[in-house]
């Protein structure tokens, strides 16, 4: 599952609070992160799955939930079905 590695991104990387992460309709935009924050979090996870994310721009405007659903929607897209294994930074842990 993709939203812990996500959250532990935010927590450690972005210094966003973990309690934030309670409450189920969570904006992305409620995160505090700017919009280069948002850019560094996505491309680390596009890095690790070798793969771009479509319109990554898209998910400022997203509840988390809705944004890891759509992240992980594409990374099973890109791996045949599959969601690659990530650590808490973003890095592949497979070959």
């Amino acid at each position: 599952m993709l939203e812990p590695v996500i959250q532990n991104y935010l927590v450690r990387r972005a210094k966003v609070d973990p309690a934030r992460f309670d409450n189920p309709d969570l904006l992305v935009a409620d995160l505090g992160l700017d919009s280069l924050g948002l850019v560094e979090m996505l491309f680390e996870i596009e890095e690790s799955a070798g793969l771009q994310l479509s319109d990554p721009m898209r998910f400022q405007t997203m509840q988390f939930r809705a944004m890891v659903a759509a992240i992980e929607a594409e990374l099973r897209e890109h791996n045949g079905g599959v969601l690659p294994e990530l650590d808490a930074l973003g890095v592949s842990t497979q070959p």
